[in-house]
């Protein structure tokens, strides 16, 4: 019997997809010369505020997708599992702890004490002072319990999840999974220098902590899995600094990479459309090169993104490196504060070799910043879409 071309037990038709998502999925399959899918990863908190007192028009008058020739996504996240820190169920209540005159001293609500400037919560990153896990019984006492997939709260929205996800893939979006690869993870529980010694003072915490991300991964990803084929599982990972890898190839091989390949090989065994191809995004800022080859062996990282240029990414040298590589980001936030020559030749070196190529998605490396003028990121929009189709 052959399976209903919904989206879930078989593909869309071409023709009945989304545009975005047509171009979405030409860009993933590396087809040369298809047009770019034009996004942006963000703002900076403030740069809208001072675009609107450069003469930006009111979102009600002229919307930023309109304004900024900004493509639909062309793909649906499903989520439940996290992003930057794990997806505690129930989480921390968020309360001060300490007045410390212009700054306070926050419990968040992923445990952590973070000071914070008083009254303000984002757009700045906070010091982080504390973390929950420290042992094997801070992680038993206060935080296990809390990834725990039986707790009846965590589900109170996976009806909306789902038919969220269903009705993308009605329309041929791509429906990816995210959820809170290991760097993130681990450094949400044991803190940014915590994490990096545990590896070697507590390796048994540290596998605990991964299996339990494991089994909390599964069960969700599971539950999705009875409506959905999922064309994308999306690892937020951030395992980079700006010299490479925070931990080595062999951690790695030992802490990490078992759990992923677990994941994904029971990911595939349930997929409503066994023949789909499910591609592997891996999510990291800093300096990517390195882990390319490790990610792409250990479990078959089709994507990655979003290639800091600060770093040493650059992505037009790295596309050739790895050809079968689908890439995004790779446009210097810094550059777009420099005028429109400096933007001119950083596009035309990048967009024209990398839609040559295929499977490039052009977006700034991280959030736009306040630096960058109104008109001239106007500018590079107008350039991109000129270069990019």
């Amino acid at each position: 019997m052959t399976a209903q071309p919904d989206g879930i037990h078989a593909p869309l038709p071409r023709e009945k997809m989304d545009p975005f998502a047509r171009k979405l999925r030409d860009l993933y399959a590396m087809k040369p010369d298809a047009p770019l899918l034009h996004v942006e990863f963000g703002f900076m908190e403030g740069t809208l505020d001072l675009w609107k007192s450069q003469g930006m028009p009111d979102e009600s008058a002229v919307p930023m997708r309109e304004l900024f020739h900004y493509d639909g996504p062309g793909s649906r996240g499903i989520g439940g599992l996290g992003w930057c820190e794990a997806a505690f169920c129930p989480t921390w209540p968020t309360t001060v702890l300490e007045d410390r005159g212009e700054y306070e001293l926050v419990q968040d609500f992923a445990g952590r004490h973070v000071l914070c400037f008083k009254g303000r919560r984002q757009g700045f990153m906070p010091e982080y002072v504390d973390h929950p896990v420290k042992d094997m019984k801070s992680w038993e006492d206060n935080v296990k319990w809390r990834l725990d997939p039986n707790t009846p709260e965590r589900w109170t929205d996976i009806d909306k999840r789902i038919a969220r996800g269903v009705e993308g893939a009605k329309q041929g979006f791509v429906i990816t999974q995210s959820l809170a690869g290991a760097g993130m993870y681990l450094r949400s529980l044991i803190g940014p220098e915590g994490w990096l010694y545990a590896f070697y003072d507590q390796p048994e915490l540290v596998h605990d902590c991964m299996k339990t991300w494991l089994t909390l991964a599964d069960a969700v990803i599971a539950r999705h899995q009875q409506h959905l084929t999922l064309d994308e599982i999306f690892f937020a990972e951030d395992i980079c600094y700006n010299h490479g890898s925070l931990i080595s190839h062999d951690t790695l091989k030992e802490f990490v990479f078992p759990y992923y390949q677990q994941l994904i090989t029971n990911l595939r065994s349930r997929q409503l459309d066994p023949t789909r191809h499910l591609y592997v995004q891996v999510d990291t800022d800093g300096d990517c090169r390195p882990t390319i080859p490790w990610f792409a062996n250990a479990i078959g990282m089709d994507v990655m993104s979003p290639f800091e240029v600060a770093s040493g990414c650059e992505v037009v040298e790295i596309g050739r490196q790895h050809p079968n590589l689908v890439m995004r980001g790779g446009i210097d936030k810094r550059i777009l504060a420099q005028g429109r020559d400096a933007i001119d030749r950083m596009v035309e070196h990048i967009l024209p070799t990398m839609r040559k190529r295929g499977g490039y998605i052009p977006c700034c490396d991280h959030s736009v910043p306040n630096e960058v003028p109104y008109e001239d990121y106007l500018y590079y929009r107008k350039r991109c879409v000129e270069l990019g189709g």
